[in-house]
């Protein structure tokens, strides 16, 4: 009897640890800086890591830059060389907190939130506030965020030759649901 209490009070305890900590390798990170009547230029990652901690609405989300696939292969080879530097800066961190986060008051309506925090990427950082939405889903809790982006703030020189078809202001979409 004692062994079955024993085993059923850890079962309980590892439940309730699990409900700590919420998390995901296969988030998803579009952006998209294209210039109308330019070739388009955007790119999908779909091995982003992001964790969220229940109890205090931390949230941390990591994206290696390699990851970032481009509809041509040329383009992409531009972006982890000339733009990102991915040799020397491989990746993209955000750490914040969703304000006012409640894990009980999540159900399958999206509800917004704002999110602030500090994004790190190509060596630099910038402290951000977004607005996202969560929602309770099938398979998990669903966050989903738009928020723009600025080459200049990170550093990241966009060559001369192709200024006029990039855009220096990216716009961002995060979407991953935590398990």
């Amino acid at each position: 009897m004692k062994k079955i209490t024993l085993l059923y009070l850890i079962f309980i305890a590892n439940a309730a640890v699990a409900q700590e900590k919420m998390t995901t390798d296969k988030g998803i990170i579009y952006f998209e800086a294209s210039v109308p009547f330019f070739e388009e230029v955007k790119a999908i990652n779909k091995k982003t890591a992001c964790v969220l901690i229940t109890k205090t609405g931390e949230i941390t989300c990591f994206a290696i830059i390699k990851n970032f696939q481009f509809e041509r292969s040329l383009m992409e080879e531009h972006f982890n060389e000339n733009y990102m530097q991915s040799h020397r800066y491989p990746k993209a961190v955000f750490k914040g907190r969703i304000e006012k986060f409640d894990l009980k008051n999540i159900d399958s309506n999206a509800t917004e939130y704002q999110i602030t925090g500090k994004i790190t990427m190509h060596g630099k950082s910038k402290k951000i506030i977004v607005l996202g939405t969560i929602k309770k889903g099938v398979q998990g809790i669903e966050l989903n965020t738009n928020f723009p982006l600025n080459t200049d703030d990170f550093k990241i020189e966009i060559p001369f030759i192709v200024r006029s078809k990039v855009s220096k202001n990216v716009n961002t979409q995060l979407y991953c649901v935590l398990q």
